[in-house]
Order: structure tokens, then C-alpha cells, then sequence
């Protein structure tokens, strides 16, 4: 985004502002509007970065966070049914439901928050009031995917170039 599209966008405006009346530019308008929710992504993620913490769930934990739920707490619970499940809390960047990995955020990362073995919790979901036992709490390292950049996509610039007629 930054190194490809930002530029490319940019080269766009400075091209549609030498056209000439700008207000009614729509080569202009679109590419400065474009150009601005670049600007307002890349200030977003910046901010992000500067107050991401890097949380080891492997290091040793004080008193009653070594047997509570908290981040980086990988839990085993119940429903009522007597079906089992676990899931590690992780941050909302590092949710992967295929991986059991739930944001801290979430209606059953709020719900076990907090909770020890033996406890019920009651997790309140878009789908209904539901009553958990938690089995187990236990902090160990969460395999997360490495971060990769997704294949890029063209931005549309607006520009009409190479339009064949019917």
C-alpha cells in the first residue's frame, strides 16, 4: 500500500490536477479521495504497531493469573451438553477460528475471562444465553501463522485508459 499504492495514486492526482478546473475533475476527485483513505489506513496501522506488546503466554505468571483465564490463556471448557472445547485467547489481529484461536474481544473471550478451573461462566452470544464449565487453564505457546503480505491488488485509479468501445 505504501510503497505501490500510495505512489500510483499520487502520480494520478498531480496528472488529473494539471487537466485543468479541478471541481469538476472526477479523475482528480476520486484519486484525492482514494489518496486520503490510504493516508487514514497507513495512520491507523501505524498507531497500531506503536502500541502493539508482544505477550509471551510462557512466562512465568504471579499469584492468581497462573491459574486464571487471561490473555494468551489457552482454556478447556464444557457446555451443558458435556462437549468439550478449547481455545486460546489472542488479540483481534490474531484471530483463526479454524486454529481455536478467539479474540480476547469476543462474546466467549469476555465470558471466560477471569474464570479457573471449575468455574462456570455464562457466555452471552448473538445466538443465546449458554453455560460453560471451564476444565482446564493453561499458559503455553500459541502457534500463530507468520504474517504475509496478501497478494496485491490493483487500485483502480479512475483513469479511463485502454477502454475498448462495443
Amino acid at each position: 500500500m505504501l510503497t505501490h499504492d500510495r505512489p500510483a495514486v499520487v502520480e494520478v492526482v498531480a496528472w488529473a490536477a494539471s487537466n485543468g478546473d479541478r471541481s469538476e475533475n472526477a479523475d482528480y476527485q476520486y484519486s484525492k479521495r482514494r489518496l486520503r483513505q490510504i493516508d487514514g489506513r497507513v495512520r491507523f496501522l501505524t498507531k497500531r504497531i506503536e502500541a502493539a506488546e508482544v505477550v509471551d503466554p510462557e512466562a512465568p505468571r504471579k499469584w492468581q493469573r497462573a491459574t486464571r483465564a487471561f490473555f494468551g490463556a489457552t482454556v478447556r471448557y464444557a457446555n451443558a451438553a458435556g462437549a468439550k472445547r478449547e481455545v486460546s485467547i489472542v488479540g483481534t489481529d490474531e484471530v483463526n477460528l479454524d486454529r481455536n484461536h478467539i479474540s480476547w474481544a469476543s462474546p466467549l473471550g469476555h465470558a471466560l475471562k477471569g474464570a479457573a478451573e471449575g468455574d462456570e461462566v455464562v457466555l452471552h452470544a448473538p445466538g443465546g444465553t449458554e453455560t460453560l464449565t471451564v476444565l482446564e487453564v493453561r499458559y503455553e505457546r500459541i502457534s500463530v501463522e507468520p504474517f504475509h503480505i496478501p497478494p496485491r491488488s490493483d487500485i483502480s485509479t479512475g483513469r479511463q485508459e485502454d477502454v475498448k468501445s462495443r
